[in-house]
């Protein structure tokens, strides 16, 4: 009789998982591009023939349409995290941060409009789909933002307890205005990005001249400057609130 090898069911069961997982990237890419090509209403036919395969195909990846939107939300997700998180993680003058992030955002949507809203319709799903991609993507910026926030607060000795709901108003004001000028195209990225970050600075820039601290919001600051002497500490100066 003929002896199984140790550990190849195992091994085969590995590389079969690794298979199907290349393909459904494989075709959640097609369907970004079929997306683009097609736009936000797309159909299963279009994306199989952009695929290159049959719907059955397709299905034997996907549970369902459903499915497979969240498999490209997801993607869409990634896309977004690419270009905002080195924004968020760039150190220096806090204004050009504030327009860095801001514009990062704002470039993703100008360059897969038709994904954008592809997943903020859910048009495209043939059920409820439990997980919502769009309310799952404010939560990942505005955390991410509410600790840049916090940070800058505890260094200036301020109660970090309103960063959390700043951090979602930011989140909620941005993504409203890119509906808004996706549908309108009325102005230039460059200017939006411009005026949204000239709110959001001028927000932030009150709330520290409420507790007597005022930036230069073009010199460089970092939130890891617990010790006041360190070289390129942030460079501000305090003034009365009256003042302010």
């Amino acid at each position: 009789m003929a002896r199984t090898v140790k550990g190849g069911t195992d091994a085969r069961r590995e590389r079969w998982k690794g298979h199907r997982e290349a393909r459904r990237a494989e075709f959640v890419e097609a369907t970004i591009r079929a997306v683009a090509k097609h736009g936000p209403d797309v159909g299963m036919d279009e994306i199989a023939a952009e695929a290159g395969v049959s719907k059955p195909v397709l299905y034997r990846h996907f549970a369902d349409k459903s499915d497979l939107y969240l498999a490209v939300g997801q993607r869409g997700t990634e896309m977004l995290m690419d270009k905002m998180g080195p924004a968020i993680d760039l150190d220096g003058p806090i204004r050009p941060r504030i327009q860095g992030i801001v514009d990062a955002y704002l470039s993703v949507i100008e360059e897969h409009p038709n994904l954008y809203r592809f997943v903020v319709r859910k048009s495209f799903t043939d059920r409820p789909v439990e997980q919502d991609v769009v309310n799952e993507d404010k939560q990942l910026i505005a955390a991410a933002l509410a600790r840049l926030l916090g940070d800058y607060l505890r260094a200036f000795d301020m109660d970090s307890g309103g960063a959390e709901p700043w951090a979602h108003a930011l989140v909620g004001m941005v993504q409203n205005a890119g509906d808004w000028w996706l549908d309108r195209q009325s102005m230039t990225r460059a200017s939006l990005s411009d005026y949204l970050t000239t709110i959001i600075w001028h927000a932030i820039d009150g709330l520290l001249r409420s507790a007597g601290v005022a930036l230069d919001p073009d010199e460089p600051l970092s939130t890891g400057f617990a010790d006041g002497d360190r070289p390129g500490g942030p460079r501000l100066r305090v003034v009365d609130v009256e003042e302010a």
